[in-house]
């Protein structure tokens, strides 16, 4: 046997269905799709369509509201973090976002970690991380540890200071010119 000679077995390839070639082909005229109506045309995009009655998902109410500018927080309760500190899990005494998601309680969290006060820590930690409640503040403080959340200029505010310069700007002009 020769390369030449190796071939697929009888069948193993099916050629695809030509329709709307001829009535030879045993798939001419209508090509397999019935006769007249929009099924029968091109180009028909149905899915959902209901016959002229109102669809669906068009009678059904809305309701809420999906904030696109929304915030994804990992959040993660105080008790859970005791549970790995007691395990021997979680060492370290500054926590951040990575500590976290290195033992696995910090799942997800694009925009950074939520610390939560449910449960009791009793193990002096620092934290480092993008919110926290009051609650969880007062709870690692009393366990004798830090929480520090870095403030950060929303967009809103850094527009508004350029804005207040450009206006110190114009009138500082408009001063030298009178």
């Amino acid at each position: 046997m020769k390369l030449n000679d190796i071939k697929d077995n009888e069948g193993a390839r099916k050629g695809r269905m030509r329709v709307g070639r001829g009535i030879g082909s045993g798939k001419g005229k209508t090509a397999g799709r019935g006769q007249k109506g929009a099924k029968a045309r091109s180009g028909v995009a149905i899915n959902g369509f209901e016959g002229g009655q109102m669809p669906l998902h068009m009678r059904i109410p809305k309701r809420g509201f999906n904030n696109p500018n929304a915030k994804d927080y990992a959040e993660v309760n105080l008790g859970a973090i005791q549970k790995l500190v007691d395990a021997g899990k979680l060492t370290a005494t500054d926590i951040d976002h990575a500590a976290l998601k290195a033992v696995g309680l910090a799942r997800g969290g694009k925009h950074g970690v939520r610390l939560l006060a449910k449960g009791e820590l009793k193990a002096k930690l620092n934290f480092t991380v993008a919110g926290a409640s009051k609650g969880a503040i007062e709870a690692v403080e009393k366990a004798g540890g830090s929480v520090t959340v870095p403030t950060i200029v929303p967009a809103a505010d850094k527009h508004a200071a350029k804005h207040r310069s450009v206006q110190k700007v114009i009138a500082a002009k408009k001063a030298g010119k009178a």
